[in-house]
C-alpha cells in the first residue's frame, strides 16, 4: 500500500512516467462503454491572428488606405483577390478550401470578436480566452472543464476530454479528468521497466493499491485510455471520404481528433492549438508568411470536415485567437497587437453561409478602439455560450462563465 508521495517516489525510481500526458485529478468514474455524444472542438490560434486579412472588409475604403502594401484586393481582381462571402466581406485567397463549406452552410464567420479586456499581452489574453474570465487572473480552472462539469448528460469515458498537444492547456484545467498528448502514438508508458506487458501490468497494480482515491481513479482512467488508444492505432484506417490533411502539426492533430470521433470512444471535447500568427514584420498579403499559415489552417479544417462527412453534424469546431492586429500596417511590413479579430464556427448545426458582424461605423480612425484597432464588438464568450447551448444543451452558462451575462440582444443566432 502506498500513498501519493511514496508512489511518486517509487515511480521516479523505476524510471516510469506517462509520456506526453498530463491528467487532471478529480472524481473520475469507472471506464464507461463507448458513447456517441455531441462534441465540441476548440482550436486556439496563438499569436494574434490578423482578422482583417483572414476575412477582408473589402467594401471599406479605409481598409485600403490603412494598408497600402498588405491589403487583399477586392473580389474579382484576379487569383490573389478576396473570395466574396457577402457584400462587405471576403475570404483571404489562402483560405479557399473553406469557401465550399461556407457556401454549403456548414461554416460561419464571426468578425470583430474578442475579449472585453483591453490587454495587449499575449500571455494574459490567451489566459483569458481559456479561463473564460477576462480581466481576472486568479481563476484556477478553464471554461471547457467547467462546461463538462455542468453537462447533465456527461459520461465517464476515459477519453471524454482530450487535448492534442504536448501539455494540458489552460482551458481544460479543473476537476473533470482530461488527457493531453502530442499524438496518439505518444500516449504510452515510458521507461525500461514498462517495455514488457508484465511490467506494465505491475505498474497498473501499484496504482490500484494506492490509498489516495483520486490517484487510483485517475490512474485507472489513464490506463484504460492508453489501452483504447493503442487498440485504435493498431486497427486504424486512413482518413475517410478521401480527406487529405496537410503534413503539419495542425493537420496531424485534427486528423487524430477525427479518428477519435469516428471510433466512438465517448469524446465530448477536444482542444488543440496552432501558432505563428504574431506577424509584426514580413506579414505579406496574398502571399507570404500569413498566407502560409492561413493555407495550413484552411486546408486542415476542410480535411477535418471531409473526413467526418455526415458526422460533422454532431460536431462543432470553433477557432479563437487572443486578439487581433492593428488596422494600419507598420513600417516593417507587418501589423502590431490589436483588439478585435475573427472566429470560425464549423459544423454542429451552425447557421452558416453568413458573416456575423457587429461592425459599427467602419474603419475610419474615429471609430477604432483606442484610435488604432478593430473594436471587439462580440465577446468570445457570446460564441462559446451559444455553442455550449447547442452542443451540450446547457440551460445556463453561469457556472461556466462566472460574471458573464448572456444578454438576449447580444445573441448571434449561430445555431438552428
Amino acid at each position: 500500500m502506498v500513498n501519493r508521495r511514496s508512489f511518486l517516489n517509487l515511480s521516479g525510481a523505476a524510471g516510469l512516467s506517462l509520456l506526453g500526458t498530463r491528467l487532471a485529478f478529480g472524481q473520475a468514474k469507472g471506464p464507461a462503454a463507448p458513447a456517441r455524444p455531441r462534441a465540441l472542438v476548440v482550436v486556439v490560434q496563438r499569436g494574434a491572428l490578423d482578422g482583417l486579412s483572414a476575412v477582408v472588409p473589402y467594401a471599406e475604403p479605409a481598409y485600403y488606405d490603412a494598408r497600402p502594401n498588405l491589403a487583399i484586393a477586392p473580389p474579382g481582381k484576379g487569383d490573389e483577390s478576396a473570395l466574396k462571402l457577402d457584400a462587405r466581406f471576403g475570404l483571404h485567397p489562402a483560405l479557399a478550401a473553406l469557401k465550399p463549406l461556407f457556401d454549403g452552410g456548414k461554416l460561419a464567420v464571426v468578425h470583430a470578436a474578442g475579449s472585453p479586456d483591453p490587454t495587449r499581452s499575449h500571455f494574459d489574453a490567451q489566459d483569458y480566452v481559456e479561463s473564460g474570465t477576462p480581466g481576472v487572473k486568479a481563476t484556477a480552472d478553464g471554461w471547457l472543464n467547467r462546461a463538462l462539469a455542468a453537462r447533465a448528460a456527461g459520461g465517464g469515458a476515459p477519453l471524454r476530454a482530450v487535448a492534442l498537444q504536448p501539455s494540458m492547456p489552460r482551458i481544460l484545467f479543473g476537476p473533470v479528468p482530461a488527457v493531453a498528448f502530442a499524438s496518439m502514438g505518444e500516449f504510452r508508458l515510458k521507461g525500461k521497466a514498462a517495455e514488457s506487458d508484465a511490467a506494465a501490468r505491475s505498474f497498473a497494480e501499484m496504482y490500484d493499491e494506492a490509498v489516495d482515491r483520486s490517484l487510483r481513479e485517475t490512474a485507472g482512467g489513464a490506463f484504460e485510455a492508453s489501452k483504447r488508444l493503442q487498440a485504435l492505432r493498431a486497427g486504424a484506417e486512413g482518413p475517410a471520404n478521401g480527406a487529405a490533411y496537410p503534413a503539419t502539426p495542425l493537420g496531424r492533430r485534427l486528423r487524430e481528433v477525427a479518428q477519435l470521433l469516428r471510433a466512438d470512444v465517448g469524446l465530448e471535447v477536444a482542444v488543440t492549438d496552432c501558432g505563428g500568427w504574431d506577424t509584426h514584420a514580413g506579414q505579406g498579403n496574398a502571399r507570404g508568411q500569413l498566407a502560409t499559415r492561413l493555407r495550413d489552417f484552411g486546408n486542415s479544417l476542410a480535411a477535418f470536415a471531409t473526413d467526418l462527412g455526415e458526422r460533422l453534424g454532431e460536431v462543432c469546431l470553433i477557432s479563437a485567437t487572443e486578439f487581433g492586429r492593428t488596422v494600419r500596417e507598420n513600417g516593417t511590413g507587418g501589423t502590431d497587437h490589436g483588439h478585435g479579430s475573427v472566429m470560425f464556427v464549423l459544423g454542429g448545426g451552425v447557421r452558416g453561409r453568413k458573416v456575423y458582424a457587429r461592425w459599427g461605423k467602419g474603419l475610419d480612425a474615429a471609430n477604432l478602439h483606442e484610435g488604432r484597432d478593430l473594436p471587439a464588438t462580440t465577446d468570445h464568450r457570446d460564441v462559446f455560450a451559444e455553442a455550449l447551448r447547442a452542443q451540450f444543451k446547457l440551460g445556463s452558462v453561469a457556472a461556466v462563465f462566472p460574471g458573464y451575462e448572456p444578454k438576449p440582444e447580444r445573441r448571434l443566432g449561430l445555431f438552428g
